[in-house]
């Protein structure tokens, strides 16, 4: 008996060699027509236009004839008026105769209002001066002057109206509302009468009422004689 190679056995009996990639050969060959279905392109539904579904929204609608309009006409809502009380009355009657006829102003009431006394003299005389209980001798006005010119003006004006006697008079000196700052002649009067001198031959003085100009001019009340620094004995 002829011995067969070793070789040969194991090429015809045992197939030592192994390729697991033989089977996927095999495997792709069966799944390629279907590999190919599903690469073909899916065609996309393309979407409708604004225009297009508007359209169909509105088939069947009819416009509405130009004889069927409502025309809009604005409504009134009359307001229920609340009573009034009394008390409240009365204010809003106050307030209509300020407004119209400057009725009822109180210029002591105002921040502009001013007032002040001489020496030991009671604030009382100031109140009395600014209500009119002293009749008017004499007034000066200083509108349109300078301070300097309005100094010398007021010390003529004050010491002939003491040395001649009379007991009340005003000095105009304005607002000074169109001033910057203080209103200056204003300002000026006041520290004037604040003087050593003024003070002891001024009893009071006071923002003059409305109708006597208001906050833009002063009453001054002169004493008899001069008084002196020294509180009475």
């Amino acid at each position: 008996m002829k011995k067969k190679k070793v070789q040969d056995i194991v090429s015809e009996d045992l197939p030592l060699r192994h390729n697991p990639f033989d089977r996927l050969k095999d495997l792709k060959k069966s799944q390629a027509p279907q590999t190919a279905a599903l690469r073909l392109p899916v065609k996309m539904e393309a979407k409708p236009s604004e225009e297009q579904l508007f359209s169909e929204a509105m088939q069947g609608v009819r416009p509405v004839s130009r004889d069927r309009f409502v025309t809009r006409r604005p409504v009134q809502i009359s307001r229920r008026e609340e009573p009034v009380c009394g008390a409240e009355k009365d204010e809003l009657s106050r307030l209509a105769k300020l407004v119209d006829r400057g009725e009822g102003f109180v210029v002591a009431d105002t921040p502009e209002y001013m007032e002040g006394t001489g020496y030991h003299v009671s604030p009382e005389f100031a109140r009395r001066l600014h209500e009119g209980d002293f009749a008017l001798a004499a007034h000066l006005d200083l509108h349109g002057m300078n301070v300097e010119t309005a100094g010398e003006a007021f010390e003529s004006f004050m010491k002939d109206s003491y040395l001649s006697g009379k007991r009340a008079v005003l000095i105009i000196h304005g607002r000074g509302l169109s001033s910057p700052g203080e209103a200056i002649l204003k300002d000026k009067v006041r520290q004037w009468l604040g003087l050593s001198y003024w003070r002891k031959r001024v009893l009071a003085y006071a923002s003059a009422q409305a109708h006597d100009g208001g906050a833009g001019a002063t009453y001054v009340l002169f004493r008899e004689r001069p008084a002196s620094k020294k509180l009475p004995r």
